[in-house]
């Protein structure tokens, strides 16, 4: 039976400690236009928004073809219901504009639609709350797609199956809500089930799709002491695992958190807009006040025509689209890249990287894995290489440095048998020695290994050693039982590192920089080979902040500057990264340093996420672009022919400035959603989308 502990475990409720509300009713923080409260009564909710705008609606065209186009009596109170109804909303978001002592849209769309109801004119003032009521729901609909996108993760978590003691001492595996784990707890990942915490491998090899967080579609293979992130999905062999951290500390709910504060920060745009909406409204109001009076007492219009001139032209000039253009796109642009693997900490960050001009790219552990790969067991003379890969193996088995990890995982992976060697001692600096049977061994450089190199093989080993360096690579000597090999291994470059230049190239983006602490040689080497246009090498972590600035200076010189970015691995590259105009952290998905220095920071390991990155901010700066042209240029044309057509005897219809309003609001909430439809980039391998996460864990369930 499981313990005491345990079973209360089971009865805790599952609940996210900062899981924010993701259903259609989420609204976000009011912009001006939308008032779509997620806390309160369902009516006020953006679904009870929708529902009751269709209701008006439905009620107007009814009542408007019963008295006006059909003529039939008694059917004009269907017109005045519908008024009713968008009063409930405009007058709940009017009240609680007054009571915070301003005076906004919310505001203006009341008075508005009250004076045309004054004037007899009940259906334009129906019309008018029945379209911003709509608009205003169908914002905070789409403002919580654009949550629901990331926060859908929450919803993939499953329950967790945790390892209990009994009190005789046995043990069971009981189902328990992930938020009841804690470090330590030991729990069983089923094959097609999502990790539910951050957690350390035990026992097993298995395969992760960690397409939910990295937008790459590739799985990870995994092993023993490899770490398991909370949202991504097992797609291979039963695992077993230890909890590393509890649910609100995981790697996912940090970038849940990351994109809901980067949702909630203003673009400079957008501040400049909300500190004017306020005065711009009670402009509109005052200059409405005054043409009424002008057109009455100044050009002598009927006192009723004067007000119907003065209400249209107060609606055509609210700046209901002008408001919602930027934050509308900016969420949607920051939601269709967290979808892709690429958090933005905000609209600001997005801003930067969309002007990118030039860019520095750090070599260890950004362009390449950060990591030693072995590339080939080279035999000096008549050695049998994969002996020699069994020996090294053996001899390294027990240590953790990069080059030993190397070594023993190229065993493994070619099938290669090993036992551990008796005796193993390490030299620093020179390499290890071990005893296999009564047999010497020695891993290491030249002069450590060469006593145990035949000496009639030894200018040969020191011939291919030294080839290999040359080439920028790592080379190390097995010598054992008269055989010796060359075990040649290098730094493995990301995926899409060898493409990442000419696409950027394409982007404009230009020069690109390498920096790097390596030799000259090296780093010359494999800036050619990538096709970048400058390095630096040998730098220390102080100089890559000097190279960044020089660059940043010799740049502002020049007209139309752009901004220099930094992309570094988000450890060891913190000076150089602060000191950049945008920087991007890659392959951060478990690193908190990523997460707190960078602006940026792309979960995967493949760099074509970057262009792609930044493609997508350039398309969002776009779209705000169109949209506040969109929304500036509707206000103008719309008040000129409102006032130029009074004056024509061809006066702007009421229903006429109600549906251009309300129109280009809608049309600018469509456009800005369009940035949640952009192509996934080409993820390594295949060309899956960044739900192939989902979709595999229903395959594998049979859903």
């Amino acid at each position: 039976m499981p313990t005491a502990a345990s079973e209360q475990r089971v009865h805790e409720p599952a609940v996210a400690p900062h899981a924010h509300p993701a259903g259609d009713d989420a609204a976000p923080a009011s912009h001006g236009h939308s008032h779509a409260d997620a806390d309160g009564p369902f009516l006020f909710t953006a679904r009870g928004e929708v529902i009751s705008a269709a209701t008006a609606g439905v009620l107007l065209l009814l009542g408007w073809f019963g008295s006006v186009a059909a003529n039939v009596p008694g059917t004009r109170w269907l017109i005045w219901v519908s008024l009713g109804i968008g009063l409930i909303h405009g007058a709940k978001a009017a009240w609680e504009s007054i009571r915070k002592f301003t005076f906004d849209i919310d505001c203006l769309m009341v008075v508005g639609a009250l004076l045309a109801a004054y004037l007899n004119a009940p259906a334009e003032g129906a019309l008018l709350l029945f379209l911003f009521v709509l608009a205003g729901g169908l914002e905070g609909l789409a403002m919580a797609r654009t949550r629901r996108a990331v926060e859908a993760l929450h919803k993939l978590m499953p329950t967790a199956t945790l390892r209990a003691s009994g009190e005789d001492g046995s043990t069971e595996w009981i189902p328990v809500p992930p938020e009841s784990l804690v470090p330590g707890d030991r729990i069983k990942i089923p094959p097609g089930e999502v990790i539910p915490v951050d957690a350390e491998l035990l026992v097993g090899l298995s395969s992760v799709n960690q397409a939910t967080l990295t937008g790459e579609s590739m799985p990870r293979d995994v092993r023993p002491g490899d770490e398991l992130y909370a949202g991504t999905l097992n797609v291979g062999n039963p695992i077993e695992a230890r909890v590393l951290k509890p649910v609100s500390e995981s790697s996912l709910q940090r970038i849940v958190n990351l994109v809901t504060e980067a949702q909630e920060q203003r673009e400079p745009v957008q501040r400049v807009i909300d500190r004017f909406s306020e005065p711009y409204a009670l402009s509109v109001l005052g200059i409405s006040v005054l043409v009424w009076f002008v057109w009455w007492l100044g050009f002598g219009d009927p006192a009723g025509e004067a007000a119907y001139t003065a209400i249209t032209l107060l609606i055509v000039m609210s700046p209901c689209a002008v408001i919602i253009a930027t934050p509308t796109a900016t969420l949607a642009g920051i939601a269709r890249a967290a979808r892709g693997g690429v958090l933005f900490k905000g609209g600001q960050a997005m801003e930067r990287l969309s002007r990118l001009g030039a860019l520095c790219l750090d070599k260890t552990g950004t362009l390449t894995m950060g990591r030693p790969d072995v590339q080939q067991v080279h035999p000096v003379g008549w050695s049998d290489g994969t002996q020699l890969l069994a020996v090294a193996a053996g001899l390294e088995q027990d240590s953790t440095h990069p080059i030993a990890t190397a070594i023993v995982e190229e065993a493994k992976v070619r099938g290669v048998a090993f036992e551990a060697a008796t005796r193993a001692t390490f030299t620093p600096g020179r390499g290890v020695s071990g005893v296999f049977g009564a047999v010497h061994a020695r891993l290491g450089t030249f002069e450590h290994t060469e006593e145990l190199i035949p000496v009639c093989l030894r200018a040969r080993a020191r011939e291919v050693l030294g080839r290999v360096q040359a080439r920028g690579q790592i080379g190390v000597i097995i010598a054992w039982n008269g055989q010796a090999a060359v075990i040649v291994m290098s730094d493995a470059l990301r995926p899409g590192a060898d493409e990442i230049a000419a696409r950027l190239h394409e982007l404009g983006v230009s020069p690109l920089v390498m920096l790097s602490g390596d030799k000259a040689g090296v780093v010359e080497q494999m800036a050619k080979s990538l096709g970048i246009d400058h390095f630096r090498s040998e730098l220390l972590p102080q100089d890559k902040v000097t190279e960044v600035a020089a660059l940043r200076a010799e740049l502002r010189a020049r007209r139309g500057y752009k901004g220099v970015g930094l992309i570094g691995d988000g450890v060891n590259d913190a000076p150089a990264l602060a000191a950049a105009d945008v920087s991007i952290a890659v392959g951060s998905i478990g690193s908190d340093a990523a997460l707190e220095s960078a602006d940026i920071v792309m979960l995967g390991e493949d760099l074509r996420s970057i262009p792609w990155a930044v493609r997508l901010a350039r398309r969002t700066r776009w779209t705000i672009v169109a949209n506040l042209a969109f929304a500036l240029g509707a206000i103008a044309v719309m008040a000129v022919v409102t006032l130029v057509g009074s004056r024509m005897d061809n006066r702007l219809p009421l229903w006429a400035g109600v549906l251009g309003h309300e129109g280009g609001t809608l049309l600018v909430v469509a456009n800005s959603l369009l940035l949640l439809t952009v192509r996934p980039w080409m993820g390594r391998g295949q060309t899956m989308n960044d739900s192939s996460a989902v979709v595999a864990s229903r395959n594998v369930r049979g859903e």
